[in-house]
């Protein structure tokens, strides 16, 4: 079953590269984790909840060593689109300056982090299509861009799973 759900997380980064952006410009960044490296981030997630005090990084760290494979979804360094619409908190595209936060790099572009939204939201149809569970998990992001397991100012992960009970929201 092992080498069937690799395959569905590839076919999540398919449908994930392949969503609709803004202008036809991509700055998705995929990576699939499997094995050691899903023991390894549940480790590490777990430990960055204890050491922050920060709530459910244990029970999604859990989850995460759980899980047959994960699929990380980032925002890698986007340009404004240009608009000039004001929706990121600025006037003008060309006075968008991010800046580092405690996990991510922010203010972003509010249609590129639209596109995520539309990356996210094709590799999880196409996951549930394939009838193999998963989840949309900030967490997963924020300990997987700290370890520098992909770039990105913005970073989001999707487990999958394939059992007899979703283990993902039967917790």
């Amino acid at each position: 079953m092992q080498e069937g759900m690799r395959t569905i997380a590839e076919l999540m980064a398919v449908a994930a590269r392949t969503a609709p952006k803004a202008a036809g410009k991509d700055f998705i960044g995929l990576k699939i984790l499997e094995g050691e490296d899903l023991a390894k981030l549940a480790d590490e997630m777990v430990k960055y909840g204890k050491e922050t005090g920060r709530k459910n990084f244990d029970r999604d760290g859990e989850n995460v060593r759980r899980s047959d494979a994960l699929l990380l979804v980032s925002l890698d360094r986007p340009a404004p689109l240009g608009l000039n619409c004001g929706a990121c908190g600025e006037e003008r595209c060309a006075d968008l300056k991010s800046r580092s936060g405690p996990e991510f790099r922010g203010p972003l572009c509010a249609w590129r982090v639209i596109d995520l939204g539309i990356a996210l939201g094709s590799a999880v149809k196409t996951a549930s299509i394939l009838n193999a569970d998963n989840r949309i998990m900030y967490r997963v992001g924020v300990v997987a861009k700290k370890m520098g397991l992909i770039e990105g100012d913005l970073v989001v992960g999707i487990p999958i799973s394939a059992t007899g009970k979703n283990i993902y929201f039967d917790r």
